[in-house]
């Protein structure tokens, strides 16, 4: 292709319309912050929040609601009934938009960043990497994952928690972008004409520009692609915070009990409400206090990584939020009660502990029969818990 063709192809902004256009799934980073200067472009993107009631109006015009620097505390001076009055304003607008990313500018004196806003942090519990600048949630399972990342020209954040975040704000995000493209080339070199048009589809609008900059420099033409594309909430019942949320069903793995007379495993869920217990309940089915036979490898994920998890004796920890009673005094196997697996394992923890799941006769130490039937305050025969306990 030619120069001429090149220009002609990249002034249209037809894979940028693409890409702004494109279905965003749950998963994806999407980019809420950008200045990128780079090349014969200038491509911006920001963002903010908009209250419901306020779509129609926001999608009548591609220009944009809120701009950089805005979203700071300030005040209001008006007169009333001959008075003046002042009025604090959280934001520094009393139009109900507010800021998801704010600039933080310092006079010169210190440098720029970004910041994201500490209602969105607070709400997803987000631990900040302060070294590599980025966010992560951590959920009830222990998993971790990464939901922001605050570059110096750019910030993404995982849509999924944006649209948790709005769900219960009741309010969309406005994804504004202005795209400039230059060419060294005139329209009238390129074939197109000056002028453009608004354009709306669903919930984004836009204004693509042709125009002649009049010998400024080395640049001839350029095109301004200017819009406001909307992103809507996820219903409540799918926010993820409590209140609103909707509990989700908890799943139970099968796992191996013993061998039958022709020598198959017997499986059994680890539901607890399907066991059997001391109190007359499911009376047909196994009990809640059978013992559920691992391999010792089991636990080695856990050894593994002591910054999360926590293996001491008689019990495995995943920091504060979910931990179960074993048997961990067997020289070559570790032991659990059924109905604790389906219990106190989250779902994943479940799946891991099938996968190291054996069939073995007997059943539990000396040392748990003890402490979990008998409520006895019994020391533990283990080297290795005897040692972390005296150092």
């Amino acid at each position: 292709m030619s120069s001429i063709d090149v220009d002609r192809d990249r002034l249209s902004q037809t894979e940028m319309l693409e890409w702004l256009r494109r279905d965003l799934q749950l998963t994806e980073m999407v980019t809420v912050y950008l200045s990128d200067s780079e090349g014969p472009h200038n491509h911006g993107i920001y963002c903010a929040l908009i209250s419901s009631d306020q779509i129609e109006r926001a999608l009548s015009s591609p220009s944009w609601d809120f701009s950089h620097g805005q979203g700071m505390p300030g005040a209001v001076v008006y007169h009333e009934g001959g008075e003046k009055r002042v009025e604090y304003l959280r934001y520094g607008v009393d139009d109900g938009i507010e800021p998801l990313v704010i600039d933080r500018e310092f006079y010169g004196m210190r440098d720029d960043y970004k910041e994201i806003c500490e209602e969105f942090r607070l709400f997803h519990r987000l631990y900040h990497d302060r070294k590599l600048d980025q966010y992560i949630k951590i959920d009830d399972d222990g998993n971790e994952h990464l939901v922001a990342v605050v570059e110096l020209n750019r910030v993404q954040i995982r849509l999924k928690e944006i649209r948790q975040f709005l769900a219960i704000k009741e309010m969309y995000l406005s994804i504004q972008f202005d795209c400039l493209e230059h060419s060294e080339h005139s329209l009238e070199e390129l074939g197109l004409k000056e002028g453009g048009g608004d354009q709306r589809d669903g919930l984004i609008c836009w204004r693509l520009h042709y125009g002649n900059l009049g010998g400024i420099g080395s640049h001839r033409a350029f095109s301004r692609l200017l819009g406001v594309q909307l992103v809507a909430p996820l219903p409540k019942s799918k926010s993820g915070f409590w209140g609103f949320a909707e509990k989700p069903k908890k799943k139970h793995v099968e796992f191996i009990i013993g061998l039958d007379e022709n020598g198959d495993e017997i499986t059994c869920t680890s539901n607890p409400d399907a066991l059997a217990n001391y109190f007359g309940a499911n009376p047909d089915a196994p009990n809640y206090l059978t013992p559920v036979h691992f391999r010792k490898q089991v636990l080695d994920k856990y050894y593994q990584q002591p910054s999360k998890y926590s293996v001491e004796d008689s019990i495995l920890r995943c920091g504060y939020l979910w931990s179960i009673y074993l048997d961990n005094h067997h020289d070559d196997k570790v032991c659990a009660w059924l109905g604790d697996l389906g219990q106190d394992l989250p779902y994943e923890e479940q799946l891991h502990w099938r996968a190291h799941n054996i069939s073995l006769k007997g059943g539990v130490s000396e040392t748990y029969f003890k402490r979990q039937i008998l409520a006895q305050f019994t020391d533990s025969d283990r080297t290795e818990h005897l040692f972390t306990q005296r150092y």
